[in-house]
């Protein structure tokens, strides 16, 4: 899949040049296909690691399973990562796969994961929640930092089975 979008950039490229090269289009025009192109450069690279397993940073699920976690202390270098890879929870039942998410670093994040994985690797499976950080109402745009979730997680409770 990855040639397959390789190709058609080059491709994309190749048609680019031509048009800036024997086109009479004013300049102004052919910059703006230069800007575009550029773009859709990097859109597709973002694309293509989302893609190729890479773990994204977008925001975790409402309600997940947590299968793994690690933890990417910071250094001096470094700020630091928390990646966790989850199941989400979509109607009460498990998506159909699991996702790798990256985190920015939190101490208080990362001791509620070590603690997490502790019970898991005893067998306790543990279920998680996410909601948005109470604060000031309003553009959170305006306010970096305010889209940060609150982070909570348990231990999966015990299935109901049905009486005989």
């Amino acid at each position: 899949m990855t040639l397959a979008l390789a190709l058609t950039f080059a491709a994309l490229v190749l048609l680019t040049t031509l048009a800036l090269l024997w086109s009479s289009w004013p300049g102004w025009l052919k910059g703006v296909l230069v800007a575009c192109v550029a773009v859709l450069y990097f859109w597709g690279d973002a694309v293509v690691h989302d893609l190729s397993g890479w773990p994204t940073t977008d925001s975790l699920p409402e309600r997940f399973v947590l299968l793994a976690a690690v933890i990417d202390e910071p250094t001096k270098q470094r700020s630091g990562a928390l990646h966790v890879w989850v199941n989400a929870l979509e109607d009460g039942k498990p998506a159909e796969r699991p996702r790798a998410y990256t985190l920015p670093y939190a101490k208080d994040v990362h001791a509620l994961l070590e603690e997490a994985m502790k019970k898991n690797r005893q067998g306790v499976s543990q279920v998680g929640t996410t909601e948005p950080r109470k604060g000031k109402r309003g553009a959170s745009w305006l306010r970096p930092g305010s889209d940060e979730l609150v982070i909570k997680i348990r231990d999966l409770p015990a299935p109901q089975l049905p009486e005989k």
